[in-house]
């Protein structure tokens, strides 16, 4: 008989790892889909991040940039005048491991 996967529920959080070198670091970020854990990394100046979830066999492949722009119209008060970094991913892949 096969095994059956338990579902996580529709809002639950998942956790992946940054790889660099072919090893886990101790960098873990967040998000429901794995471009949004991306994102946080290309936001902290990561630009090839391999991204290993937690208790899956995968590992997902990015390229990521981030640049200066201004803070956007509807930012908070103390935010205005500010510039922030706007990341951005492209995903290349997911290697099964």
């Amino acid at each position: 008989m096969a095994k059956r996967r338990a579902r996580k529920a529709k809002g639950s959080t998942r956790y992946f790892v940054l790889q660099q070198n072919g090893k886990d670091t101790k960098h873990v970020f967040t998000g429901r889909q794995p471009r949004q854990a991306a994102l946080k990394a290309a936001t902290r100046g990561f630009t090839n991040i391999v991204l290993r979830e937690r208790g899956r066999k995968r590992l997902h492949i990015f390229t990521g940039t981030r640049k200066r722009v201004k803070a956007p119209a509807n930012a908070p008060a103390w935010m205005r005048g500010k510039q922030i970094w706007k990341s951005n991913v492209k995903k290349k892949g997911i290697k099964h491991i």
